[in-house]
C-alpha cells in the first residue's frame, strides 16, 4: 500500500502518534509519504520527552519514508527546508494525494 500522512498540527502527541504509524506501515512494506502543511511545518521542533517527534521523524526517514515540507508555509514563518524536511510545494501535495491508496490527514 502507499500511505501519505499530511500534517498540519502542532499538537506534539497528535503528530508522533502520526510518525509511529508511519513508521509502522514502512515495517509492513508499505510506502509512506509525509507532508507537511501549515502549523506542521514546525513538528521538527518538538524534541522533548515524552513526544520527542524529531527522533520518530529520524527513524521514519531511515526507515525509507519520505518527508516534505510546504515551502510556502515555511516561508511564512521565516524558515526554510532541512534535510529532514526538505522544501516542497503544492504540486508535491498534490502527487502525494493522487498517487497514494489511502491519506490521512493529523
Amino acid at each position: 500500500m502507499k500511505l501519505g500522512i499530511v500534517i498540519y498540527s502542532t499538537d506534539a502527541e497528535a503528530v508522533w502518534n502520526a510518525f509511529r504509524l508511519g513508521v509502522f506501515a514502512l515495517k509492513q512494506g508499505d510506502t509512506v509519504k509525509a507532508f507537511l502543511l501549515a502549523k506542521g511545518v514546525e513538528c521538527e521542533k518538538f524534541t522533548a520527552a515524552p513526544f520527542n517527534v524529531k527522533e520518530l521523524m529520524q527513524a521514519f526517514v531511515e526507515g525509507g519514508g519520505r518527508i516534505l515540507a510546504c515551502g510556502t508555509c515555511l516561508k511564512m514563518r521565516n524558515s526554510a527546508g532541512t534535510e529532514l524536511c526538505p522544501l516542497s510545494t503544492l504540486k508535491d501535495l498534490y502527487e502525494l494525494v493522487r498517487d497514494c491508496d489511502r491519506v490521512i490527514s493529523i
